[in-house]
């Protein structure tokens, strides 16, 4: 039987759906370079860890336990709540996707600041309701008194990203209550702390560093997500959680794909859970800090303007320069994450990287200071 022939009729799409570009994710790297642009951890995983998955792989014919109850309750132990006040998801962006979901449709707006997380966007177009982004302050962090002016009574959420995803930088804490403060007690706000473990109050810092885990409870309508995809190296696996107010969580629920956290996610965050483990998980994070901080004070000594790096990436501003040093980079086997117009993201990778990202942004600052003064 042969096909029919095609009508030329096309299926009718939500038209911002169809002009919507795909999250895009970083390129591999060629088999002799370095993936330095999707903030990966660079460490392989530990040796507990890896057996608690494939453990979980003798059940893999059953579902997995669609609340991930027994990770939730380890979770509650550790931020003094109840195993209620945490949702568990497929990463941490899948549950922006549920809050976001839960609390804005069409016609309602949802803000925050850009740049920051590139998947923010999609997230909200796909939701039906508006993005209202408020730009960065020049040390590329968020301008918070901005953000809390262009909240309006169409506002439903509002995300706060800290270290913000892809400049580095934080918001303090002193900040961040004061905007609290200026907020509607019902708009949701979301305080995204996926890179929160690679935090270091800087010596001579104004304020410390906005920490989620100090606020739970103080505001009815605020909601933390942090994730192991970074810190405790289970990218691979896509498991992040939030804590927060129960009728906030349930929403979330209702909004969720069901069973989207696998049965070897949950064995895995488990594990990384463990005492031993985790000590040894964030000694790691101490190494990659370490790196950053030493990357980040060999950039400005060549003249790049780094802001304050607080993830486990640094940012670039390389304006208009900005496909061709990161083309130069790749031609050096060094994949990194370009945002033209405005900067390059690096993750921290292997220190055998740090050698040759030097040597190769060493040759090409003069170029881009001409091109994105700082």
């Amino acid at each position: 039987m042969t096909a029919p022939e095609p009508t030329g009729a096309s299926v009718r799409l939500r038209p911002e759906i169809a002009a919507l570009p795909p999250y895009r994710q970083g390129r591999p790297a060629p088999a002799d370079g370095y993936k330095l642009s999707s903030n990966e951890n660079p460490f392989p995983p530990l040796a507990g860890v890896a057996a608690a998955v494939a453990a979980a792989a003798n059940e893999i014919n059953r579902y997995p336990d669609a609340t991930a109850l027994a990770l939730r309750e380890r979770l509650a132990e550790r931020f003094g709540v109840t195993s209620d006040e945490v949702i568990v998801g497929a990463g941490s962006v899948s549950l922006l996707s549920q809050f976001i979901a839960a609390a804005a449709g069409p016609g309602d707006e949802v803000v925050y600041s850009w740049r920051s997380f590139e998947a923010y966007p999609g997230l909200v177009t796909v939701s039906g309701a508006a993005s209202v982004t408020v730009p960065n302050r020049p040390d590329h962090s968020h301008d918070l008194g901005a953000m809390a002016t262009a909240v309006t009574d169409r506002t439903r959420v509002v995300i706060v990203c800290s270290p913000n995803n892809p400049t580095g930088t934080v918001v303090t804490a002193a900040d961040f209550d004061e905007f609290m403060a200026q907020l509607p007690s019902d708009l949701l706000v979301l305080l995204d702390e996926a890179y929160i473990e690679f935090v270091r109050d800087e010596p001579g810092a104004v304020g410390r560093a906005v920490d989620g885990r100090t606020l739970i409870g103080r505001y009815p309508n605020l909601v933390i997500l942090r994730t192991f995809s970074k810190a405790y190296g289970l990218a691979g696996l896509r498991v992040g959680y939030a804590v927060g107010p129960v009728p906030i969580l349930d929403a979330a629920r209702s909004t969720a794909i069901p069973l989207g956290v696998t049965a070897a996610s949950t064995a895995a965050g488990l594990a990384s859970l463990e005492p031993a483990a985790e000590a040894e998980l964030l000694e790691r994070v101490d190494t990659i800090v370490a790196r950053r901080d030493r990357l980040r004070a060999a950039l400005i000594e060549q003249g790049w303007p780094v802001p304050a790096a607080q993830g486990n990436f640094i940012w670039l501003p390389t304006g208009e320069a900005t496909a061709a040093v990161a083309a130069r980079l790749f031609d050096a086997g060094l994949v990194t994450r370009a945002f033209p117009p405005d900067g390059i993201r690096i993750s921290v990778g292997e220190p055998e990287s740090v050698e040759t990202l030097l040597t190769i942004l060493g040759e090409l600052v003069p170029a881009s200071q001409e091109a994105h003064p700082a």
